[in-house]
């Protein structure tokens, strides 16, 4: 296997910790950066210019998904491969649509995150046994998969997020560097499109579609 520089995202450092130290088990296997969330990671591959992030999906600020997304979309030279607990269907479908070249389980041993390293170097997809077996069952006789989060704009899914974790309409605005009144604007926009009536119905929105999950 030719040399690979990694990027390691995931917001736990103790399982971060426990991820690079599987990884540096795998022979020609550098890692170059680690960060704690999507925005951070963006930042990191724009700088470092990995060959491979591997991405956790439930992170604070700006998803693992959708950072995903904008990674393979702004530098398609990088693979992205997901380490998530969250094994259903759904989840997989979508970190596919983001543009993800492999999904594996948190609980995935040396071989298999080696096996994934190759495959996806490659210009493979690699997917976990065990989930590859639950999506060809789910997608059998599917035309078409399509997210709700697909009405949403780049900015409406930043602001998602951010309301659903508990920023203040302020807070948003630093954050993403713009003004109260466009955030507002951005949110009302956000209860319109998805059909809810106040806050509370977009942080249940978010958790169902795993933008943030019930614990964070």
């Amino acid at each position: 296997m030719l040399p690979i520089n990694l990027l390691v995202v995931e917001d736990h450092s103790i399982i971060r910790a426990g991820i690079c130290a599987l990884l540096k088990n795998i022979a020609s296997v550098t890692i170059i950066g680690e960060a704690s969330d999507g925005y951070e990671a963006l930042e990191l591959v724009d700088s470092l210019k990995p060959d491979v992030v591997f991405m956790d999906i439930s992170l604070p600020k700006l998803n693992g998904l959708e950072a995903t997304s904008r990674i393979t979309q702004e530098y398609p030279f990088v693979r992205v491969i997901i380490l998530s607990m969250h094994a259903s269907e759904d989840y997989v479908l979508q970190a596919l649509r983001a543009g993800a070249s492999g999904y594996l389980s948190k609980d995935a041993d040396t071989d298999e995150l080696e096996s994934a390293l190759i495959a996806v170097t490659q210009g493979k997809t690699y997917l976990s046994p065990g989930i590859s077996k639950h999506l060809a069952n789910y997608v059998r006789g599917i035309d078409e998969y399509s997210s709700p989060l697909d009405r949403l704009t780049t900015r409406q899914r930043e602001v998602l997020q951010l309301l659903a974790e508990g920023c203040t309409t302020k807070q948003i605005a630093g954050i993403l560097n713009r003004s109260v009144k466009t955030i507002e604007t951005h949110r009302t926009q956000l209860l319109k499109k998805i059909d809810v009536h106040d806050i509370a119905g977009l942080v249940r929105f978010a958790i169902r579609m795993g933008v943030v999950t019930a614990d964070q």
